[in-house]
């Protein structure tokens, strides 16, 4: 049989890039064995590009890869609230949406997004420095600067470079399902999932160690996801009172320990169903959800699909 296609990924590099949000899709797309993406990088025309901090870009497409690309990524640039991007750029990044491509702005990127208009009626998050002037020179756009990410469908949106890996992988668990985002975040040393509504920074008068205390009590839960995890469990192992944990849990992550829990248990849920023949009950109980009908309700409800057909959808050599 012949070879699926590609995926097709173009990366969009405009007047002051910033090079952290070029070299992040360019790098977590590239081809591989375990990643079935074909990377352009790309100008307004083909050769250099100045870019920010002091380093400039030679690509060697223009325009004509956003007319190819299946998904599109805008990395941040300096100066967005200053000027926008040619005319020419953004009526091709109009013309890659009305054709069906996704657009994926990283940081500052998402000014070039704003400027198509795309983005008009929409959630949509930058950089925390910028959110403002965001919402200054595009006030139909509804600006989020308390999250990571944002995922509207055919326009995804975060915020610094940091989570545009965030942002990357959360596209990679969609396409590929959770093991493959997994095995990416593993490569690039990342976490593996960080919730796109998380916040972007939580300021503290006096940083205090509490993260890395908790880290440590996820990674014990991790272990533990088939056993009885409680508040009061978790707590313990964290050596706080259960009130402090639900309220810093909430600030590290973006969810109360609970809802934590449950979505660990939901995404080994989902690697055990991509990887093994096990059966839905098997499955539930080795997941902490106790029964298949437990599992299918929370499944669909968080991810809004049923195991079997996620099965049917991301099992290994399908």
């Amino acid at each position: 049989m012949p070879s699926p296609r590609l995926r097709r990924a173009a990366v969009l590099v405009l007047e002051g890039a910033k090079p952290l949000d070029v070299g992040i899709p360019a790098q977590v797309f590239t081809t591989r064995a375990s990643m079935p993406y074909e990377v352009r990088v790309c100008g307004a025309a083909p050769g250099l590009v100045t870019g920010g901090d002091g380093l400039s870009y030679h690509v060697a497409h223009g325009l004509d890869a956003l007319a190819w690309a299946d998904l599109v990524f805008l990395p941040g640039y300096r100066s967005p609230d200053v000027e926008d991007p040619p005319r020419t750029v953004l009526d091709a990044l109009t013309a890659a949406h009305d054709r069906g491509a996704r657009l994926a702005a990283i940081s500052t990127g998402a000014f070039a997004l704003a400027a198509t208009g795309l983005l008009d009626g929409r959630r949509a998050t930058t950089h925390w420095h910028y959110t403002r002037a965001l919402a200054a020179k595009h006030p139909g756009v509804r600006v989020d600067e308390n999250v990571l990410f944002v995922d509207e469908g055919s326009v995804l949106t975060s915020a610094g470079a940091a989570s545009g890996i965030d942002l990357c992988l959360h596209i990679l668990r969609g396409d590929l399902g959770v093991a493959a985002s997994n095995h990416a975040a593993r490569r690039l040393v990342a976490a593996p999932y960080r919730s796109g509504g998380q916040a972007q920074y939580v300021p503290r008068s006096v940083p205090e160690p509490l993260g890395e205390r908790f880290a440590a009590t996820r990674e014990w839960a991790l272990r533990r996801l088939g056993e009885p995890l409680t508040l009061e469990t978790l707590a313990r192992h964290a050596a706080v009172s259960a009130r402090t944990l639900s309220r810093r849990f909430v600030e590290d992550t973006g969810y109360t320990p609970m809802q934590w829990v449950m979505r660990a248990r939901i995404d080994l849920a989902r690697e055990l169903l991509e990887r093994s023949e096990r059966g839905v009950e098997q499955i539930a109980a080795e997941a902490g959800l106790g029964t298949g009908a437990n599992l299918r309700l929370h499944f669909q409800r968080i991810l809004g699909t049923t195991p079997s057909e996620y099965r049917r959808t991301f099992a290994r050599g399908e």
